[in-house]
């Protein structure tokens, strides 16, 4: 099976400037749900990476991110789609650990634990640090324009060639008919 990560805020959910701190602040994105059940009709393994400095903040604690990622397998489900993976990095910035992204320490764990070959792997983000973690491990980074997307559209250099899209449900469209990505 191919396997292909995401990242979650601004991805799959609206993102927040003061981060989701609550299943209700989870909204999905429209589009994005059906997007990851083609994707797991399409044969992938869909996996998340995402950093959740609110945890070491100390404005959730894991009952309440596991209540919010309760809330998306259930919304999931509702549509045919699954997930096959959530990892994440508790960390501050500050901390300077090996998985927050950009650094690429969670897509290396991924990568290894779902025997996948970075350079196979398709990872779609909407921040830099999402791309630059990509790259730093020799994966496929792919933008989308929601979230963070469309100000870090205007970072990418034209020689980097990183596909750009609206949305995860543009992406996905796109990655399972083989165009460009």
């Amino acid at each position: 099976m191919k396997l292909i990560i995401l990242d979650r805020d601004g991805v799959i959910n609206q993102d927040s400037e003061g981060l989701v701190k609550s299943p209700e602040e989870w909204q999905a994105i429209p589009g994005s749900l059906e997007a990851i059940s083609a994707l797991n009709q399409a044969g992938y393994r869909v996996v998340i990476a995402s950093n959740q400095s609110g945890l070491a903040r100390g404005l959730f604690d894991i009952d309440t991110m596991n209540a919010i990622h309760r809330k998306m397998h259930d919304e999931l489900e509702k549509v045919g789609g699954h997930l096959d993976g959530i990892f994440f990095c508790p960390h501050r910035p500050s901390d300077n650990c090996t998985c927050r992204k950009p650094k690429p320490g969670m897509l290396e764990q991924i990568c290894k634990r779902f025997f996948s070959e970075p350079s196979d792997t398709p990872f779609i983000g909407d921040s830099f640090r999402d791309l630059e973690a990509a790259q730093a491990i020799g994966a496929k980074p792919i933008l989308v324009l929601t979230g963070k997307g469309f100000k870090t559209s205007k970072r990418i250099r034209p020689d980097q060639n990183i596909p750009v899209f609206e949305d995860l449900a543009d992406a996905v469209a796109a990655l399972i008919s083989g165009q460009n990505t």
